[in-house]
């Protein structure tokens, strides 16, 4: 059941949507494609879709050749991110518009689009139209319909954007658990972090028509392949130095980097506000610095940090009971300090 791309690319004029990629969807899992405008994930999921074609490559699915049907016989559900419901029809007819077009049995559209209605937790809304929903409501609504037939493949664009950020969250979980008891084989295209790992079991960053990087959640985070994937997943202090002998050096700090060998080149040094350490007195592989700014985080606090000219402003994040503890006031020195870096030189390999 596994969804097999190989070597695809795909141009637009001169634009090169993408370019030979190749990723594998297991059978039953969500995956999603996550990266910034004009990364290639919606062009990705289109073809898929069969609404569009690729210009070379291979797509497979059950092992067979899937860009040889057309779109209404690949089995696939496909939810946009403007709901398009059918206005003149109400919410059980919108549902039913799928059954109803492959002319199955009354009592069957009715069982399903019931059993649906309980899926989406919108049980006795059946004859409301549209425009009596929320956007939330209008948007289970459009998973519903696309769910209605059974498709083997779901295919999501963006589908929560248009949602304010509450909403999102709520849907997010609904989407998950619904995952979770339909097991349809799902794919969604974000470019929200956040969205991507909370939803999805594997995620695929792509950036100009390439995938960067697959793996879940924790191993793209945690181990990211490239430069851009760690800047693209969260915020990150950037600093530039040097590596060589595998160890790296911005300033007075040093640190780590396993694999990158040989004589001294320019490096960068990525270190998130998380993983800065702030203290109050001076100790080895710390720097001096200044608190410049103070922002409350809910839990956390981000603490802006001025660290001379060599590594310049930093910002760190602190779990209040860490703050209070060292009770930070703007303009108070401190020692900075690297629980943990990254360092990539210029030809984007990582350490």
């Amino acid at each position: 059941m596994t969804i097999t791309v190989e070597n695809v690319s795909k141009r637009f004029g001169n634009f090169a949507a993408l370019d030979n990629v190749s990723v594998e969807i297991p059978s039953g899992g969500l995956v999603a494609l996550l990266g910034p405008s004009g990364s290639g994930k919606t062009t990705l999921l289109r073809i898929l879709a069969g609404l569009e074609r690729p210009d070379a490559g291979v797509v497979r699915h059950e092992g067979r050749d899937l860009l040889d049907r057309p779109a209404r016989e690949r089995d696939v559900g496909l939810v946009f991110q403007h709901y398009a419901l059918f206005r003149h029809l109400d919410v059980f007819e919108n549902i039913a518009f799928a059954l109803r077009v492959r002319k199955r049995p009354k009592a069957e559209v009715n069982a399903r689009v019931e059993e649906l209605l309980r899926l989406i937790q919108l049980e006795g809304l059946g004859r409301r139209m549209p425009s009596q929903l929320s956007g939330g409501q209008r948007q289970r609504v459009a998973l519903a319909r696309a769910l209605a037939a059974a498709p083997q493949i779901l295919l999501l664009d963006e589908p929560f954007g248009a949602l304010d950020a509450q909403v999102r969250q709520e849907l997010r979980r609904w989407l998950r658990r619904l995952h979770d008891e339909m097991h349809v084989t799902t794919v969604f295209v974000t470019h929200d972090q956040e969205e991507a790992f909370e939803v999805s079991d594997q995620v695929v960053i792509m950036d100009h028509g390439k995938i960067e990087q697959t793996g879940t959640p924790a191993e793209v985070f945690d181990h990211p392949a490239s430069d851009f994937v760690l800047r693209f997943l969260g915020k990150v202090n950037v600093l530039h130095g040097t590596v060589a002998d595998e160890r790296a050096r911005v300033g007075e700090l040093t640190v780590a980097a396993p694999g990158l060998r040989g004589e001294e080149r320019a490096a960068r040094i990525y270190v998130r506000p998380h993983e800065l350490e702030i203290e109050r007195v001076p100790g080895p592989d710390r720097v001096a610095a200044q608190v410049v700014r103070l922002t409350p985080l809910g839990a956390a606090l981000r603490v802006e940090l001025d660290a001379g000219q060599t590594i310049g402003r930093v910002q760190a994040e602190l779990d209040r009971g860490r703050a209070d503890a060292l009770g930070l006031r703007a303009s108070e020195p401190v020692f900075l300090g690297f629980r943990h870096a990254r360092v990539f030189e210029e030809e984007r390999r990582a350490a």
